[in-house]
């Protein structure tokens, strides 16, 4: 039950921040790094992929979760030079007007990928596939 609301959570936090990058394009505009071209431009995209991923989250049937799981951590991965561009440049935005606030920021961007391969089942999928006969019957035991 636990994992169902925390991935349930998860596609809830996606969508909106998804919708985000429409409704308040400037704030995630500041997560740009200055040396990308078209900032806009990956500002929708990169709405669009967490409105997507938030609705998979949501609707996508059981078999499929583990897959997804590493697709939404792989997102979580790819976006983090945004964060780490914020705290360097030290643009403000979202309410962080600080280094220090900037900073911690960073720490929780594996917190959400630790979260997404959770809440779908990914990280426990792959365990199981690395068992071995021999360490699954120890593992049993």
């Amino acid at each position: 039950m636990l994992i169902t609301v925390a991935r349930l959570v998860l596609g809830a936090v996606l969508l909106v921040a998804g919708v985000g990058h429409f409704v308040n394009a400037d704030e995630f505009l500041a997560q740009v790094p200055s040396i990308f071209p078209a900032p806009e431009f990956i500002v929708a995209a990169s709405g669009v992929v967490e409105i997507l991923l938030g609705v998979a989250l949501i609707g996508l049937p059981a078999r499929y979760r583990p897959a997804l799981g590493w697709i939404v951590g792989a997102f979580f991965v790819v976006i983090f030079p945004g964060n780490i561009a914020q705290f360097i440049e030290g643009t403000p935005a979202f309410g962080l007007d600080s280094d220090a606030a900037r900073f911690v920021r960073l720490l929780f961007q594996p917190v959400l990928v630790a979260w997404a391969l959770w809440s779908t089942g990914a990280w426990s999928d792959w365990r199981a596939r690395r068992l071995t006969p021999r360490r699954l019957r120890d593992a049993q035991r």
